[in-house]
């Protein structure tokens, strides 16, 4: 009898049908802030492709830095004429010596990494490709040193053995301080940043849409001031509204009001006004974080610099110099251990316009100190050493 009570419970109990993954369904309350993903193809679409701010600063640092003129120099001279110029000046048929380290300084920037390959066997590369970072991927050793790369296109993977005498791949990254194979970009320290200012023009560019909302209101008092309008009524005074009144082609367009309509005019709200100064306030930021003067991409507000040539020149020295240093100091160790002897690739800073002025100052109080050899001068200003006999 028990058991019969049992199941006539079971066969009345109501059928309920739910998802097999509600119970792990996170429900959200309302204003809970909403993050871009922070992986390099992500912020490399909302932060360069879909940001002005982030897109100037890394085309301003690329194209600065790969501008910069390079020498090529020993221990003893330096070379006019040498295998490295000559591969540097053509790396590959699609792209020259600014094209190349562009791209290479772009991927940095973005992601953090950089990657060089070296087409050839045996010797000097005879070609050199920048590959992309987000498709690479580092295979550590047992010791945590990089045994192999795997570059994945498509389904497709090709792993580069860095196991041989001469690595394929030339990997320069930045310094992270939670990451032994990868580095941090300057775009994932910004991208908070990125997130407001994007919000914030979605945010302007949907109040520049919706011409519906207007600077005032349509007060509807009636006869004795209680009145109401009609379904008929309101739906005229919509249409009428939409097809007359919104829109940029009816910008500014005066409004006909009749029956009792009156306009009341309304400003914009503090809140309103607070976009524009986030807007500016995280532009800033993405500027600093990229190390770009802000002057130099035309946001407002900003007076640290006295002028467009002092933050120019401090976009040099602090920006553009350290990178491309850093850069070509890895590249040139690399194509040594291909080349068999030590050469290395540094900008010339006498070729910089930017820093003409401090150079010119550099060798004239250089030159004038009479109490240091010729060798000692010439170690200060960059160039290479000499015997003291020469």
């Amino acid at each position: 009898m028990v058991l019969n009570f049992f199941r006539r419970a079971e066969s009345v109990a109501p059928e309920r049908k739910a998802s097999a993954t509600g119970r792990v369904i996170a429900w959200g309350g309302s204003g809970r802030v909403v993050w871009s993903p922070r992986d390099a193809a992500s912020l490399t679409r909302t932060g360069f492709s879909g940001n002005p701010i982030g897109f100037r600063a890394v085309k301003l640092i690329a194209e600065a830095a790969a501008a910069l003129p390079l020498v090529c120099q020993d221990r003893d001279r330096r070379y006019d004429v040498h295998p490295v110029i000559d591969l540097m000046r053509r790396p590959n048929p699609g792209q020259g010596r600014a094209e190349l380290l562009e791209a290479l300084y772009g991927q940095i920037l973005l992601s953090g990494n950089g990657y060089l390959e070296a087409v050839g066997e045996g010797g000097l590369p005879l070609e050199l490709h920048v590959l992309r970072s987000d498709r690479m991927s580092l295979v550590p050793g047992s010791d945590g040193w990089p045994v192999a790369y795997d570059y994945s296109v498509g389904g497709r993977t090709h792993r580069f053995d860095m196991t041989g005498p001469a690595d394929p791949i030339c990997h320069i990254r930045s310094f992270h301080p939670q990451d032994d194979h990868y580095g941090l970009s300057p775009m994932q320290a910004a991208a908070v940043a990125i997130d407001v200012h994007n919000s914030a023009s979605a945010w302007s560019k949907a109040l520049l849409d919706n011409a519906a909302r207007p600077s005032g209101a349509i007060v509807y008092k009636g006869a004795d001031g209680q009145g109401s309008l009609t379904p008929d009524q309101y739906d005229r005074l919509v249409s009428e509204m939409e097809l007359h009144h919104q829109g940029a082609r009816n910008a500014g367009r005066p409004m006909l009001l009749e029956g009792g309509l009156g306009w009341k005019p309304m400003g914009f709200s503090p809140s309103d006004m607070e976009f524009q100064k986030t807007k500016e306030a995280a532009a800033r930021e993405i500027a600093i974080a990229f190390g770009v003067p802000p002057m130099l991409l035309g946001i407002p507000g900003d007076a640290t610099y006295a002028n467009y040539q002092e933050a120019n020149r401090a976009f040099y020295r602090l920006t553009v110099l350290p990178l491309a240093t850093r850069v070509t100091a890895s590249v040139a160790h690399w194509l040594s251990t291909h080349l068999g002897e030590n050469v290395e690739l540094r900008p010339d800073l006498d070729q910089v316009p930017a820093l003409a002025a401090e150079r010119d100052q550099q060798w004239a109080r250089v030159g004038a100190a009479s109490f240091l050899t010729d060798a000692e001068k010439r170690m200060l200003l960059g160039l290479p050493r000499v015997a003291e006999g020469d």
